[in-house]
């Protein structure tokens, strides 16, 4: 069966579908070297083609200009029926001094925030709309009163919570229902998966896992921190530098090695496990190149056996990779006030 042809997940109870397997758009625009708006219009193309048609964006990438790139391809193609679009807000970042980071989740935030992210997307709703990290300053039942308010003005269709702690989201699912929890998940980020994910579940919320290919790293492809140019975010994660960047390739190897006796590539077999997670996971690999997007659709077709998912566990348990996600962890696992 083609990657077109899956059948759609259900993301929470609210009623949102979306494809089994979305495209993290964020590294067309920033983070991860050059861009070339040619290419990612491109790999746009195939993700259509492919039924990839989980599109995630947010206004801090760029900041701003990759929510306009999604933009200018939606006025020129007429394709905006065909796409689960989902973007978020709450982190802000100054134009002027881009490496700085602040939060904001007042109400008003939200209603200015959500207007924007329609001007530049050239839409009139947004499917899915994220707080892409919570405020601890600003109570959540604040923050999500104002994004169901946004439903009940037909801006947004479904929302959604960006690496929250498991009591932030229970207060804020009972507020407006979240249909996705969207959270570093992979076979080298397994955090979530002792409060988070059964939250998830106990509630009925959808999982979109981001980074879902460890930011790269389990595609096997990088093996040396002279892989990185000078304007690659990873340089400065503490997973890829130092002594932890050799334990983290160790890891990879493994990973790489059952790969080749499947006769899938290392990011394939990486993203079968998460979609033998549950019908309720629905990751979001990034790239900005077709190559990758037809490799990454085609592992929605790997059926992994019970002894499969065990070596993968015995390869990579909770815990095994060395270095934070983040130089700065303030930023995720956040409880609202």
């Amino acid at each position: 069966m083609s990657a077109v042809g899956r059948t759609s997940r259900r993301l929470g109870s609210a009623g949102l579908e979306a494809s089994p397997q979305g495209l993290g758009c964020m590294g067309m625009s920033e983070f991860y070297g050059e861009t070339d708006d040619a290419t990612s219009i491109a790999t746009l193309d195939r993700a259509r083609e492919l039924g990839v048609t989980l599109w995630d964006t947010a206004d801090v990438y760029g900041p701003f200009t990759n929510e306009q790139l999604l933009g200018r391809y939606f006025a020129s193609t007429k394709c905006r029926d065909e796409i689960t679009l989902a973007t978020k807000f709450g982190i802000v970042r100054d134009i002027n001094d881009p490496a700085s980071r602040g939060l904001n989740g007042t109400p008003e935030y939200v209603r200015t925030s959500c207007d924007a992210s329609l001007t530049r997307l050239g839409v009139d709703v947004i499917d899915l709309y994220y707080l892409h990290r919570v405020d601890p300053m600003t109570p959540i039942e604040e923050t999500f009163g104002a994004m169901g308010d946004l439903v009940s003005a037909g801006k947004v269709r479904f929302v959604g919570i960006s690496e929250a702690a498991p009591d932030t989201i229970r207060r804020a699912h009972a507020v407006h229902p979240i249909s996705a929890i969207q959270s570093e998940w992979s076979l080298w980020s397994r955090e979530i998966e002792d409060e988070v994910v059964p939250v998830a579940r106990e509630l009925g919320i959808g999982l979109v896992p981001y980074s879902p290919l460890g930011r790269g790293f389990l595609t096997g492809r990088i093996t040396s921190e002279a892989d990185f140019g000078p304007e690659d975010f990873r340089r400065g994660m503490p997973r890829f530098t130092g002594e932890n960047f050799q334990k983290n390739l160790d890891l990879v190897a493994e990973v790489t090695a059952m790969a080749h006796t499947r006769g899938v590539t290392a990011g394939q077999l990486a993203l079968a496990w998460l979609h033998a997670q549950g019908d309720d996971v629905c990751p979001i690999p990034g790239t900005k190149r077709p190559t990758y997007l037809e490799q990454n659709a085609a592992a929605m077709e790997i059926e992994l056996s019970a002894d499969d998912l065990d070596q993968l566990d015995e390869i990579s348990p909770k815990g095994v990779a060395a270095g934070d996600r983040y130089a700065d962890m303030r930023f995720v696992n956040i409880e609202s006030r």
